[in-house]
């Protein structure tokens, strides 16, 4: 596995993206990512969006000192890396690129897989009502996507 995670570079063109927010279902999708991008040999890129509320904790500040959007990028990023190490070590012939960024999850995502082959997400992350079949960022991705979206059901 190779990893990749400047989140200043630009996502490979013909990639996956991946929205993951740390969730089960976010796990899974990440999952069925690396099955079409070892079938199609392509790069996959793992998306986490952070806000005031989502940021790790101690992310934001820490005794006094106010970190940095970049550090706190750095952080999410780490966190990023270690929630999908397992899997990614599983695929040793795909490229794992990571990013991070204070943004909207559906606008993250959109963006970033602008140039992309596909968008997979999950159906509905951390923050939704657990009653839904999909959740707003899935819903949104869907709709302002300019890829096709693959929404991995819950297992």
């Amino acid at each position: 596995m190779t990893m990749n995670d400047s989140s200043l570079m630009p996502v490979p063109i013909g990639s996956i993206v991946v929205g993951h927010d740390g969730s089960r279902d976010s796990t899974h999708a990440l999952e069925v990512a690396f099955v079409f991008a070892n079938k199609l040999g392509v790069d996959i890129v793992v998306a986490r969006s952070w806000s005031i509320d989502t940021a790790p904790h101690g992310a934001l500040y820490s005794q006094g000192y106010v970190s940095s959007f970049e550090e706190v990028n750095e952080k999410v990023r780490a966190l990023l890396a270690a929630e999908t190490a397992v899997i990614a070590s599983q695929n040793p012939t795909v490229t794992l690129h990571l990013r991070a960024a204070l943004a909207h999850p559906a606008q993250l995502l959109t963006e970033l897989s602008a140039s992309a082959v596909m968008l997979v997400v999950g159906p509905r992350g951390l923050g939704g009502f657990a009653g839904l079949l999909i959740g707003s960022v899935s819903s949104q991705c869907v709709q302002l996507a300019t890829c096709p979206v693959l929404v991995v059901p819950t297992r």
